[in-house]
């Protein structure tokens, strides 16, 4: 019985300490590199909408958007509309899913994606500013830098392809709401997927 309370509460103190960025906030500041070596932050897209996925390409519930194509066509819909789309990868160095920049543009040109950029998190500051808690995690900042979306893709937590398009994109109509200078009508949702290993 004390094993067991000693093992739960290891793991209570050994998990990452999240904030939650607050919907209806400003969304926290970062300033990062990504993939191609340019400086990405929060503040040079000002005016514009911002989306962040959070992403393990090794992640079956990420593989479900990559693998036929439907994140790609996200991402370029998305940038259609004026938006920017920054993938962020806060995987650790020796864990699951984490990857170089050379490795990263392999693998964005392998699967075609269409993110503004990528940008890697090794130390998993971004990701826990926002408390990214999986892949994929979404967060939709509107024009003046406020957080109005944080949740799931989409309301179907699987990791089956075939569900794709069977229910409600949340991320997307998302963006919908803000271009239309509306109020975001699901500004929360329960992320789904496999666990950011920070």
């Amino acid at each position: 019985m004390i094993k067991t309370f000693l093992a739960a509460a290891a793991i209570v103190i050994a998990a990452p300490a999240l904030a939650n960025a607050v919907v209806g906030q400003p969304a926290p500041a970062f300033s990062a590199t990504d993939s191609m070596g340019r400086t990405q932050s929060l503040a040079a897209y000002k005016g514009k909408p911002v989306i962040l996925e959070w992403t393990n390409a090794d992640c079956p519930f990420v593989k479900k958007f990559y693998s036929g194509g439907d994140m790609q066509k996200l991402q370029t819909e998305a940038r259609k509309q004026g938006a920017v789309w920054l993938t962020i990868n806060s995987g650790a160095p020796g864990k699951q899913g984490h990857l170089d920049p050379a490795a990263i543009n392999a693998k964005m040109k392998a699967q075609g994606s269409a993110p503004t950029a990528y940008i890697a998190d090794p130390t998993g500051e971004i990701g826990k500013a926002f408390g990214a808690r999986t892949t994929p995690h979404l967060f939709v900042i509107d024009s003046a830098g406020t957080l109005v979306y944080a949740g799931a893709i989409d309301d179907q937590p699987t990791a089956d392809p075939a569900d794709i398009g069977k229910g409600r994109n949340y991320a997307m109509a998302a963006l919908a709401d803000v271009k239309a200078g509306k109020p975001v009508q699901v500004a929360t949702s329960r992320a789904y997927g496999c666990s950011v290993k920070y």
